[in-house]
């Protein structure tokens, strides 16, 4: 299923013309009502650290009351959407460092957006990579994309409100596989049970999703934020992450979070066998 569109596929390698900037490895670019907010740090994946997650949450709250952002289009550069947080920040709030401020913050603003989001995933989107786009309006996937919230395997739990949102689209056991064995949810799967609304060719995502966001612009935007706010509890996904959030601190100064992210730095196996 794709839609069509003109748009320009130079994209995947840099920012639209018009007013645009870099910050903490996040291109911002603001042209024609569209918002696009581009993950780059292909060094690592596209793993987004604390600086990251600032310079989005920013961004998207300024949004809110900027009239000349209509629609948010967000994205990766290169060939990985991301691959979710950076864990070597984990491993350090784990090691007794200071806890994170920013991911929480820029997934409520996320959950609590009322203007439009376009996604468009390409590669491999882990962790919140996928979270995120549970509270994004529209969604396009390249061929061969992977989601994946392999949580447990890092001895945590879901964030994001994933916990309430993802069964809701999958059903119980499909989530629960999701979470619990870090099995990935492929494109075409995606697209069937409604977490994603195309899945193209590589090379055409960044101009279906700008031709989405394009549309998206010229629609009554008073009508949109509303009906945004109807489709959704804001309350009840604020009061789920609030919990998952909670949850996710608490896991992360586990004895099970520490040998996790040891094994994860030492590049062997973790055994969880040796706690009950």
């Amino acid at each position: 299923m794709a839609y069509g569109g003109s748009g320009q596929v130079s994209w995947l390698t840099g920012p639209l013309k018009g007013d645009s900037k870099m910050s903490d490895n996040i291109h911002v670019t603001k042209a024609s009502g569209i918002l696009s907010l581009v993950i780059d740090r292909q060094t690592k994946k596209n793993a987004l650290t604390e600086a990251m997650y600032k310079a989005l949450a920013d961004q998207l709250e300024a949004a809110q009351t900027d009239n000349d952002v209509r629609v948010v289009l967000l994205r990766g550069a290169g060939e990985m959407f991301t691959a979710g947080n950076d864990v070597a920040e984990f491993a350090a709030v784990a090691a007794g460092g200071a806890p994170p401020q920013h991911v929480h913050r820029f997934l409520s603003i996320l959950a609590r957006a009322d203007k439009p989001i376009v996604a468009a995933v390409q590669g491999k989107a882990i962790g919140v990579g996928t979270t995120m786009l549970l509270h994004c309006d529209l969604v396009v996937l390249a061929e061969g994309t992977l989601l994946t919230t392999p949580f447990v395997n890092l001895a945590l739990v879901p964030e994001a409100a994933s916990s309430l949102l993802l069964p809701a689209l999958l059903g119980h056991a499909r989530a629960f596989a999701m979470f619990a064995l870090g099995e990935p949810l492929d494109a075409e799967s995606a697209l069937a049970c409604g977490l994603a609304n195309a899945v193209v060719p590589q090379a055409a995502l960044v101009s279906t999703a700008e031709s989405l966001a394009q549309r998206l612009s010229k629609q009554p935007i008073g009508a949109l934020r509303i009906t945004k706010r109807l489709m959704r509890s804001s309350t009840v996904i604020q009061q789920r992450m609030e919990e998952e959030g909670r949850l996710f601190g608490e896991r992360l100064a586990t004895a099970e979070a520490g040998e996790a992210f040891a094994a994860f730095a030492e590049r062997r196996a973790p055994d969880f066998t040796k706690f009950g």
